[in-house]
């Protein structure tokens, strides 16, 4: 038994084994007897009207059990917030891949072949694929009926085809215009970026008169099975007593596996055909009808003194909902408050809309719209400094919030560390330094506020006094369990090796909030500590008649409970007591914490002034922490969302025309490889006490966000190319490149 800490120790993934083995069961591996294969018809058409379809042929196919369309199914949607998404196409399809059909047979073989049989005839209608063209009057009305859609934002926007327009403003915006000495504006575009997990949608519905326990049964690869549980029930009318998730393995979520997707048209052909039906998209269908994060058109004008003090900031953003809003859960994009940045400023106002058009529909991506806005900001931040004739460094030092200081949008947080990850950041960067021809570096700041949700936990022993901790929500490949495991055996003084994870369905705990928004260590941590203090109590109680000493002299240490000389093991605890009676619990919603963290990045390029090719020499990631509660896993967050940042920094990009996307392969949309990660150094910048347990912070989602603006503003300093449209590609360089020449 361990006689040091677990916090604090470099613990491996309690999960790898099984991963790295092939034993770790995903929802496709998933089967059951008499278990039917689903698949779904799609449009071809980005927006048209559905004139008719006769599926009679497939319907007579040997080994087809359903085939059902909009027409056969009540007009029901269904959404995350915005309830907007019909479950099969009611007559309109708004986007190339919208589910039109589906059937269910015996094999995927005979579901291609039934496919083929279903005619459609469509009448095309006037699409409109450009976000800010949607918001014209003269637009085509997407959804004439948004007004009636459940989680609408009140009072509705009166903009054309815009569903959430949020305006966050400080102070006077016009007045501190007039104040400033120059003003400056500049437009950036974001592109349509997919979250690239290995393992696409899957899910499995039993719904049949059959199913086990008489309810229906659900494995999917969610991350949020209470929330999907009560997708379901609202859509169907199923009571939530009634529908089980079952836990699976998640091979990969940065944020695309909170949708329901195919959940709800899976449980209607099983109800419909009365067997188990089990659909798995394949990555065609997942890039083409996935979730993927917005794209966005930001424009930011900053006034500010002549020495560089910024006075006021307005900025808008258009993000690109696609088709539907359902994917979201929260209706519009909270990121966008990031507009202004970090930085101090008296006056400011952001104006943020969400819009649909005739493209994919959009979900969520780790951190939510700030990879985009910050994009922005950093880059204008440089631009200024250069119309300035400052240092970016300077300029940013001379304006960032410090400590008291208020954000731009008026909120007040605690331990403002932005300056001294800044601080850190450049003198590892020895910014300032000379360095070789073509050769530059930038630099990009973010803050990150960790989210918060209700968690559930309940820790019990076995026989020979080991806890298993007994959970309903699933690890998406981040590690949160290994770390949730630490901190039982903390606070039971074990080895984590003694701390099991048995993964509950949603029948047996009460509601968890599932992953997303950096919210495990924090939320699922306090309930976990929470329960295993109450174990921990249970277990003294219980030792105390049998050290013949009053509770609060026995104690709990390296396993053993101590009292005036004598011990006893947690097994004989057990073995006196029963299991049934020392059970930990807790549930718990902790208050969201009043304070941010903060990273800087700066990112060394070198660019090819023949052919604009863009070599990251090294990237330095600054972050003010709390305390590290498992230095292997931290790190690995990091440098994973420094490599995701790169992706989207150079390279990902799902392409668009006219509402077809092209890339609808790995071997068409880049994501980076091995050869593409650059030395990356983190440093560690110290804060003080952190909001989650053993005063630590999350760290999940803030090193994906600055690596686009830090790589833009590195390019212009190598070459004075200036690339305000993501991705920054070696063929935009070389067209600035040969701009620059022929002026």
């Amino acid at each position: 038994m361990a006689t040091q800490s677990a916090i604090g120790q470099s613990i491996t993934r309690g999960e790898g084994p099984n991963k790295v083995t092939g034993k770790s069961v995903y929802t496709a591996d998933v089967s059951l007897p008499g278990m039917l294969w689903g698949k779904i018809l799609r449009s071809p058409y980005p927006y048209a009207r559905i004139v008719s379809i006769d599926k009679s042929k497939a319907e007579v196919l040997p080994g087809v059990y359903a085939v059902v369309t909009g027409q056969d199914i009540p007009e029901t949607k269904i959404g995350r917030r915005m309830v907007d998404m019909p479950i099969l196409a009611q007559g309109v399809v708004r986007f190339v891949g919208e589910k039109v059909a589906a059937v269910a047979a015996e094999s995927r073989d005979i579901c291609d072949e039934a496919l083929l049989l279903i005619e459609v005839e469509y009448e095309e209608l006037d699409a409109v694929f450009d976000a800010e063209n949607a918001m014209d009057p003269s637009a085509p009305n997407l959804h004439p009926d948004m007004e009636s859609y459940k989680g609408l934002p009140q009072p509705p926007s009166g903009i054309r085809n815009t569903f959430a327009h949020m305006t966050w403003e400080k102070g006077d915006i016009e007045q501190g215009f007039k104040d400033s000495d120059l003003i400056f504006e500049h437009s950036f575009n974001a592109q349509l970026m997919h979250q690239a997990y290995i393992e696409p949608h899957a899910c499995l519905v039993d719904a049949s008169p059959s199913a086990e326990g008489g309810h229906v049964n659900i494995w999917a690869n969610n991350k949020d099975p209470y929330m999907l549980r009560d997708q379901v029930s609202l859509a169907w009318d199923v009571p939530t007593e009634s529908i089980v998730l079952h836990p699976t393995a998640i091979g990969g979520d940065f944020g695309g596996k909170g949708s329901f997707m195919d959940v709800p048209l899976c449980y209607y052909l099983s109800k419909h055909s009365g067997r188990p039906v089990k659909i798995v998209m394949d990555y065609i269908q997942e890039l083409m009808a996935g979730n993927p994060r917005h794209p966005a058109v930001m424009t930011i004008k900053t006034g500010v003194m002549k020495d560089g003090t910024i006075v006021a900031r307005q900025a808008r953003a258009v993000f690109d909902s696609g088709a539907y809003g359902a994917f979201k859960p929260r209706v519009y994009l909270g990121g966008a408050d990031h507009l202004c940045g970090v930085y101090k400023m008296p006056h400011a106002k952001i104006d943020s809309y969400t819009v649909y058009t005739n493209n994919v529909p959009r979900g969520h991506m780790r951190s939510p719209a700030k990879p985009q806005v910050v994009f922005a900001v950093e880059s204008h931040m440089d631009m200024i400094a250069q119309e300035l004739g400052m240092d970016a460094y300077a300029f940013r030092l001379k304006n960032v919030m410090r400590e008291g200081d208020a954000s731009p949008i008026g909120h007040h947080w605690a331990q403002i560390k932005a300056s001294e990850t800044l601080e850190a950041a450049a003198k590892a960067a020895n910014v300032g330094q000379p360095l070789p021809a073509n050769t530059g570096i930038g630099m990009a700041m973010t803050d990150l506020v960790q989210g918060t949700g209700q968690f559930a936990a309940k820790i019990g022993l076995t026989e020979d006094g080991n806890p298993e901790l007994h959970m309903a929500f699933w690890d998406t490949g981040t590690g949160s369990h290994t770390v949730l495991r630490q901190m039982v055996a903390e606070e039971l003084t074990l080895d984590t090796a003694d701390v099991q994870i048995v993964l509950e369905t949603t029948a047996n705990m009460p509601f968890s909030a599932g992953s997303g928004g950096s919210r495990v260590t924090l939320s699922a941590g306090k309930a976990v500590v929470a329960a295993a203090v109450n174990l921990r109590e249970k277990l003294v109680e219980a030792a105390s008649p049998l050290l013949d000493a009053p509770e609060e002299q026995v104690s709990l240490q390296n396993g053993l409970l101590i009292a005036a000389g004598r011990s006893v093991t947690v097994a004989e605890v057990v073995a006196a007591t029963g299991t049934e009676t020392l059970t930990g619990e807790a549930h718990q919603t902790p208050d969201a914490p009043d304070l941010t963290s903060f990273c800087t990045q700066i990112a060394e390029v070198y660019v090819d002034p023949e052919t604009g090719e863009i070599t990251v020499n090294k990237i330095i990631s600054a972050h003010d922490i709390g305390a590290i509660l498992n230095p292997l896993n931290h790190q690995g967050q990091v440098e994973g969302g420094l490599i995701q940042g790169l992706g989207y920094a150079l390279m990902e990009e799902l392409e668009l025309e006219d509402g077809h996307i092209s890339t609808l392969s790995f071997g068409d949309y880049k994501i980076p490889t091995s050869a593409d990660v650059p030395p990356m150094e983190t440093i560690l910048v110290q804060g003080d006490a952190g909001p989650a347990p053993y005063e630590s912070k999350g760290i999940g989602e803030s090193s994906n966000i600055p690596v686009a603006g830090a790589i833009a503003n590195a390019v212009f300093d190598a070459v004075g190319v200036r690339i305000t449209d993501l991705p920054v590609t070696a063929d935009k360089v070389l067209a600035g490149l040969r701009a620059k020449k022929s002026v």
